[in-house]
């Protein structure tokens, strides 16, 4: 099964905006959200899932629902270990750093680390604590350990009371489920690591997100799938809420706030619990990516490094995580801490490091033609 260029290239980019997201640079602002009151985190999200329902079901399908759940078993070990190692680096070489020279940016991101070491290696190793910025991957490797069973039982009976679940348990998470869940945890097993410290992402909200990808991932594979087909009025309409939402974003009176200081509208719009009005314009983007992607991708040249950085954005992810930590660790969160002329040459080093990451890996691995995998 031969890999989906264009599904790599926009992996590749949505590391690239993740990244210019995190670097505390004067490109951070204004390309945080790009298009819209959307991250690069839902897309990457969004087309992980929409890969593995890709490539998982057919295994499932050609060599059964045992060798769809070991290749998910081993998948989850390898990103744990990648979690693992980024949390070591963070625990010695940037705690280090940050402790020495006495950086704010440092000290805050590991709080509780510097706080309780022991509880919170042990913690951060079973995926409880999550600093700041390597709270991504335990979400996805729980996402990734509830897959196997989800798909295994929806190929069986179909997608319908699955995404019931799904859609119950975001709209749950809406109104604090997630709070209510950890105060009956915290009770009845004595959880020493404050709810704050156990990642910024909403794992109640953003499963809705996974598991719509894993479907409609699993959906393409299907013997008598149609191409998704929108009506033009559909897609009309998709471009109203799009443009309206890139205008908002962008000249708006708040940029990213899309109310400013009122937090309760704030939350419609709220990454961390995948706030409503938030999914509404995901799905506009998407709705155009579909109708508009296929000729799009006919016309632009293609982008090998975005390709590359794609087909590797495991390691990818965690070589920008490294980069982003040294930064913070060296100049702290200040935007304008260096000149333009230091801004650009940041970047150009940064982006190289990725770009070479991406190449030992793929050379590593030995995939000069690879196949499709699931969020490699």
């Amino acid at each position: 099964m031969k890999r989906q260029w264009e599904i790599d290239a926009l992996r590749g980019l949505m590391l690239v905006l993740m990244t210019l997201t995190h670097l505390p640079t004067r490109l951070t602002d204004p390309l945080g959200q790009p298009f819209g009151f959307v991250s690069a985190a839902e897309g990457f999200v969004l087309l992980s899932a929409y890969v593995s329902g890709l490539v998982y079901s057919r295994l499932a399908q050609r060599q059964g629902i045992g060798a769809m759940r070991r290749a998910f078993g081993k998948r989850v070990f390898k990103v744990w270990l990648a979690q693992a190692a980024t949390l070591a680096f963070l625990f010695t070489i940037i705690a280090g750093l940050g402790v020495r020279i006495e950086q704010p940016a440092v000290i805050n991101l590991l709080t509780y680390y510097l706080a309780q070491p022991r509880d919170a290696f042990l913690s951060g190793l079973l995926l409880v604590y999550e600093p700041p910025l390597l709270d991504i991957l335990p979400m996805y490797i729980f996402f990734m350990l509830l897959s196997p069973w989800v798909l295994g039982f929806a190929l069986r009976h179909g997608w319908s009371g699955v995404m019931v679940l799904s859609a119950t348990l975001w709209a749950g998470a809406q109104f604090g489920l997630s709070e209510w869940v950890y105060g009956i945890a915290a009770s009845h097993f004595e959880l020493s690591v404050p709810y704050g410290e156990m990642g910024s992402f909403n794992t109640f909200g953003w499963q809705f997100l996974w598991f719509a990808g894993l479907c409609i991932g699993a959906g393409r594979q299907a013997p008598d799938a149609k191409p998704l087909r929108f009506p033009n009025w559909l897609a009309a309409l998709a471009a109203a809420v799009a443009l309206y939402c890139l205008v908002w974003r962008h000249f708006g009176e708040h940029g990213q706030a899309p109310f400013g200081g009122d937090a309760e509208l704030n939350l419609l719009f709220d990454k961390w619990r995948l706030g409503p009005l938030r999914l509404v314009n995901l799905v506009a983007l998407g709705i155009l990516a579909l109708r508009f992607g296929p000729g799009l991708i006919e016309r632009l040249p293609r982008l090998r490094a975005l390709e590359a950085m794609g087909s590797a954005s495991l390691p990818v992810f965690c070589a920008h995580l490294v980069a982003v930590l040294l930064t913070l660790a060296l100049y702290g969160d200040n935007q304008l801490a260096r000149p333009v002329w230091g801004d650009a040459l940041l970047l150009t080093g940064v982006f190289a490091w990725l770009y070479a990451v991406a190449r030992l890996a793929l050379w590593w691995e030995g995939r000069a033609t690879p196949p499709v995998s699931a969020a490699n």
